[in-house]
């Protein structure tokens, strides 16, 4: 039994329902936070994620992702810079960045692996994200990953960081 498991059974199904929208509210909120440096904005989306994957378990954490993308497709202005409607392939990488480092967290303790987790899970993110950027910008791999990669690793380190040491404490209180 993982830790969301217990969280489950001992609060109950109403409990993880509102700790998981109350987690897509928090994305809501931080996500569209952002600084604009080019096609690509620094946004807190993926420390929303990161912390969700923690109190919530992958299952739950990407759900709460999914209903966050779902209110910005649909036009609500959750995304970066105060956007909605159409999504780009980053928002989307994080959908397999959700499930790999979630899986990641619930499944070993120690903070290096999960540290890991989250690293291989942005890579995914990077990957897909700078696949579609070529594609939409008829952009070089080269010339994505100089504008829509590199700028981004040194902040995406510390935002992971960032929730591996506030994660556990909130989720050690909401137990």
């Amino acid at each position: 039994m993982n830790q969301t498991e217990t969280i489950d059974y001992k609060h109950g199904t109403t409990y993880a329902i509102t700790v998981t929208a109350l987690m897509t509210a928090v994305t809501c909120i931080l996500a569209p936070l952002s600084i604009p440096i080019g096609p690509v904005p620094i946004s807190l989306t993926n420390l929303a994620i990161y912390i969700s994957l923690y109190l919530l378990g992958w299952k739950r954490g990407t759900i709460s992702y999914l209903i966050y993308l779902l209110i910005g497709l649909v036009g609500i202005p959750v995304f970066s810079g105060f956007t909605g409607g159409p999504a780009g392939g980053y928002i989307i990488g994080f959908i397999a960045m959700a499930i790999i480092a979630g899986l990641v967290i619930d499944h070993f303790h120690q903070p290096w692996l999960q540290l890991i987790g989250m690293i291989v899970g942005t890579i995914i993110c990077y990957v897909l994200g700078t696949a579609w950027f070529c594609f939409e910008a008829k952009s070089t791999v080269s010339g994505a990953l100089s504008i829509c990669v590199f700028p981004f690793i040194p902040g995406d380190l510390i935002k992971m960081i960032i929730a591996m040491l506030i994660g556990p404490a909130i989720k050690k209180r909401l137990r």
